[in-house]
């Protein structure tokens, strides 16, 4: 079963791996041709009522693949306000092959005869609300019409993720849904599943449909997008700093750090965009525990580890932290070996490289696929979702695994792992944990990639902090 935005997300991998959307229209129309040839026999009349998204690019194409039928196709609106190019296309495919069509600018126009099928393309799964028109009078005709009715992905007026009609529904005989069932589809009987040949690794690997969820409401506000506490430094001061301007960078609207007051005044001066709110001492200890987990109580995400070392006594603090916490948190470095012996009701984003996960009691290996296997068996006993940092990054809940293939050898150098927890954070304040870990692993990635293809190899963990907000939202060449 998938989600209408994770449909979308797979339909745009697909692209990036190699097969292009106006592949995948070809074999959805395919598959909506080959029911109403199921639903009735050749000579037949078909009326097509097709919106101005993909879903009535779908219905041109099927269109094309009923030759043998008497097919009319109902355009839902002028042809120059089609909305992708591909479905303009097979829009104009049509009036080249002479296939009879009729654009409806009036819905009080639109008249279907009297066909035997109709098919519904008139909405896509991407579509909540209660239609609005021409398309709701276009769903009454076509419930009004007494013919078989085929319906595109989805009924018209249904949302596919919940099943609700808030306003007037397609009643459909049949429905061809292509990849997988949606989940307003589970309890049907009269569903064909349609494979398009969307390849698995549009699933499997994190791409640039993964992105696609980072898309903003412009009515929004301060702290919509999260606030971030990097609770790290004692021995070390860069890995925190660093961390807290990745979250900046990757979207986070605040950034806080909790360090040693012996290394705030040299923490803050890494960068006058972070909140630095400091503690008594020099390292993390288990008395300071108490007044962290009332910050942390303030911020949606915390990042628990950059710089804070291995001392025992760090490590009790630790231990102390995720056991009263329950909220979100990115655990990294020195702080991942005591996680599997807590127990908590925190939701963790674990981010270990493969040595960080034998310490944790992971297995490990060289092949990524024998890994990926490794990995999920794991997250799955550890109760968390672990990303695993190498050539090939895993992550995985113990049921969901994703694979992001982003990043370069340049990217050995230290810090680099700092940036990707705080990049992590930053998707973790707004998404579920997978997807957060996915998408910070392929924004940290490729920000690494665009800075070697820039300038070549040495780059330093800084540089990915300038190419974030361009590997996130700067486009891609899928």
């Amino acid at each position: 079963m998938i989600t209408s935005e994770r449909m979308a997300a797979v339909d745009r991998n697909a692209a990036a791996v190699g097969v292009p959307r106006k592949q995948l229209m070809e074999s959805s129309g395919n598959a909506v041709a080959r029911a109403v040839r199921e639903s009735a026999d050749a000579g037949a009349s078909v009326a097509v009522v097709a919106g101005r998204g993909n879903n009535g690019g779908d219905a041109f194409v099927a269109a094309r693949f009923l030759g043998e039928y008497d097919v009319t196709v109902h355009l839902l609106g002028r042809p120059e306000t089609i909305t992708t190019d591909i479905s303009r296309e097979n829009w104009d495919a049509l009036q080249q092959a002479e296939i009879p069509t009729e654009v409806v600018k009036d819905s009080a126009a639109l008249n279907l005869g009297d066909p035997d099928v109709v098919v519904d393309a008139v909405l896509g799964t991407g579509v909540s609300g209660a239609p609005r028109e021409p398309e709701a009078t276009a769903i009454e005709a076509i419930n009004d019409a007494d013919a078989t009715v085929v319906a595109v992905d989805v009924p018209s007026g249904v949302n596919a993720d919940t099943g609700e009609t808030p306003g007037v529904a397609v009643e459909a005989d049949r429905v061809v849904t292509f990849h997988d069932t949606k989940p307003a589809l589970a309890d049907r009987e009269d569903v064909t599943v349609a494979d398009i040949g969307i390849p698995e690794a549009a699933e499997l690997f994190v791409g640039p449909g993964d992105l696609q969820q980072l898309d903003r409401d412009p009515q929004t506000h301060k702290g919509d997008f999260g606030r971030v506490l990097v609770v790290g430094g004692g021995p070390y001061t860069g890995a925190p700093a660093l961390s807290a301007q990745a979250a900046l960078r990757a979207g986070a609207d605040l950034a806080y750090l909790a360090v040693p007051d012996s290394i705030a005044e040299m923490v803050q001066g890494y960068s006058e965009n972070v909140i630095v709110d400091s503690y008594a001492g020099k390292r993390l200890l288990p008395e300071h525990v108490e007044e962290i987990l009332e910050r942390a109580a303030d911020v949606d995400v915390v990042v628990l580890g950059p710089g804070l070392g291995d001392a025992d006594e760090t490590l009790a603090a630790v231990r102390q932290f995720l056991a009263a916490y329950d909220g979100r948190a990115v655990v990294d470095a020195d702080a991942l070996e005591v996680v599997p012996e807590v127990e908590t009701d925190a939701d963790l984003v674990c981010t270990p490289h493969q040595g960080e996960l034998r310490k944790m009691g992971g297995r490990v290996d060289e092949d990524w696929r024998e890994r990926a296997e490794a990995v999920e068996s794991f997250a799955a006993d550890l109760g968390q979702t672990v990303l695993v940092k190498g050539a090939y990054d895993v992550i995985s809940d113990g049921e969901t695994t994703r694979v992001n293939r982003t990043g370069n050898p340049g990217m050995t150098v230290g810090g680099t792992g700092d940036v990707l927890a705080g990049a992590t954070a930053a998707m973790f304040s707004t998404l579920d944990a997978v997807p957060a870990a996915s998408v910070g692993a392929y924004a940290n990635g490729a920000a690494g990639d665009r800075v070697v293809d820039e300038h070549g190899y040495g780059l330093l963990a800084t540089d990915l902090l300038d190419a974030l907000p361009a590997a996130l939202w700067g486009g891609s060449d899928d």
